[in-house]
């Protein structure tokens, strides 16, 4: 019998009635029963962090919205369900699979800090997951679960920066995906100076869990996963693997059972968590999958999506691909971010398409330093971790390439478009070579 606690159902829940017989609504139902701080109180003590990369407490975060609401204005939830970090496909998984939970906890945290109103904010190019979306809202709110008529499906572009959490709001509205400086605890959905409006952004995975913190209580979340990171968490992984897929596991399980035992990863030579880490080396394969823990190694656990490259792969080639994609997806508005991002990239691909001399490796540590500069979202930072970090990491090959080129230099972005369930099948976004430094496509070259 499957873990009631567990927010990834092997198969999709076909119907509400189907989820209520599961424990459905008895979440929702709790919160409505017992004051908002109340629920708030509960989730703190369940000690939930946030899955969508940062693993910031989720009650804290509610409460900061809470008390900055005061007499600030209205405020809003939003889920962030804009998935689009390479090597991540879970919470469209979850979206497609279990898309009831995911309406239930924003309705729940909408109940916790007053929020008349929730947006989740999806892409266009998810059709399934928005079905499954408004499916799971309209026969909620048709059978009268509260705040859930107040939920708005949002599709959004495809761009990697609708994913940051102000840039979502900018989305949602109506306007292009371009962060704030300003967090949306302090200046939320249509904001003034006079009304700050402050707004929840969790992601979709964290609203999962929350029906069950709620129905089972904070003690039996903590059951599993570490003191500091307890229950499960949902974890991609592609790439060099033998069994690609999504796999729900306690937190503190070692990263070792995930990539070796279970995707069947052989003769690893890196691992990326996402874009925005620091390089995974072989030696930190026995890391517990938690938030602390691979920080205090120096990197990061991201969003849960992994991506595997074996021995065979030239590190310069792989280093070249995924600083194409934060090249290309950094938005210009710190232009540091742009013109150094785009010197990364290049330098980087021509090492790997037509070696190099010395110079182009100093180079590239200068430019790591130079990318942050003045920026406004995370992007450049997690280009210099990652560029860095994989040149340090792995300086003979860096070297090497100083003789001549990477024998095998084409890499793809590991964007996923899709990844089948039953197959581990992954399908890598097929348009992305042609996606512009201006976010425009070039022609395809049989079009």
């Amino acid at each position: 019998m499957p873990d009631r606690l567990h927010v990834l159902p092997e198969e999709p829940v076909a119907s509400l009635a189907d989820y209520v017989a599961g424990g459905g609504g008895l979440g929702l139902a709790e919160a409505l029963r017992v004051e908002a701080a109340d629920v708030i109180a509960e989730v703190e003590r369940s000690g939930l962090r946030g899955r969508g990369g940062a693993g910031f407490p989720t009650g804290r975060k509610w409460r900061s919205v809470l008390e900055a609401a005061g007499a600030s204005g209205t405020p809003a939830v939003v889920c962030n369900a804009a998935e689009g970090e390479p090597g991540t496909y879970k919470d469209r998984a979850l979206m497609a699979r279990n898309p009831w939970a995911v309406v239930e906890g924003l309705c729940i945290a909408m109940r916790a800090v007053g929020a008349p109103r929730g947006v989740i904010a999806t892409k266009q190019r998810y059709p399934l997951q928005a079905q499954r979306l408004t499916e799971a809202r309209d026969a909620m709110a048709a059978e009268g679960f509260a705040g859930a008529a107040g939920v708005e499906v949002l599709l959004g572009p495809d761009e990697y920066l609708y994913g940051e959490e102000s840039g979502l709001l900018e989305v949602v509205e109506g306007k292009l995906p371009l962060p704030r400086i300003l967090p949306p605890y302090m200046y939320g959905l249509y904001a003034t100076m006079q009304q700050p409006n402050p707004t929840v952004v969790n992601n979709v995975e964290t609203l999962a869990h929350v029906p069950g913190i709620l129905r089972e209580g904070a003690d039996r979340f903590r059951e599993q996963g570490t003191v500091e990171a307890p229950g499960t968490m949902v974890f991609t992984v592609v790439g060099d693997v033998a069994s690609a897929g999504v796999y729900e596991l306690p937190l503190g399980t070692p990263l070792r059972t995930l990539l070796v035992d279970i995707a069947g990863a052989r003769d690893v030579k890196a691992v990326y968590s996402g874009t925005s880490n620091t390089v995974i080396v072989p030696g930190l394969l026995d890391l517990p999958l938690d938030f602390d823990s691979f920080a205090e190694a120096g990197t990061g656990l991201g969003s849960g999506g992994f991506v595997v490259y074996g021995a065979d792969r030239c590190i310069v080639a792989v280093t070249a691909a995924l600083s194409r994609f934060l090249a290309v997806e950094s938005c210009g508005q710190c232009p540091p971010c742009k013109l150094h991002g785009v010197e990364l990239f290049e330098r980087l691909e021509r090492l790997c398409r037509q070696g190099g001399q010395a110079a182009d490796l100093q180079e590239i540590r200068k430019r790591c330093a130079l990318v942050t500069d003045s920026n406004r979202c995370y992007l450049p930072v997690g280009h210099a971790l990652l560029v860095q970090s994989t040149l340090d990491a792995y300086a003979d090959e860096f070297t090497a390439r100083l003789a001549g080129p990477c024998d095998h230099p084409d890499v793809d972005v590991p964007k996923i478009v899709e990844l089948d369930d039953d197959t581990g099948e992954v399908v890598f976004d097929p348009d992305y070579a042609r996606k512009r430094m201006d976010w425009s496509y070039a022609e395809a070259e049989d079009a």
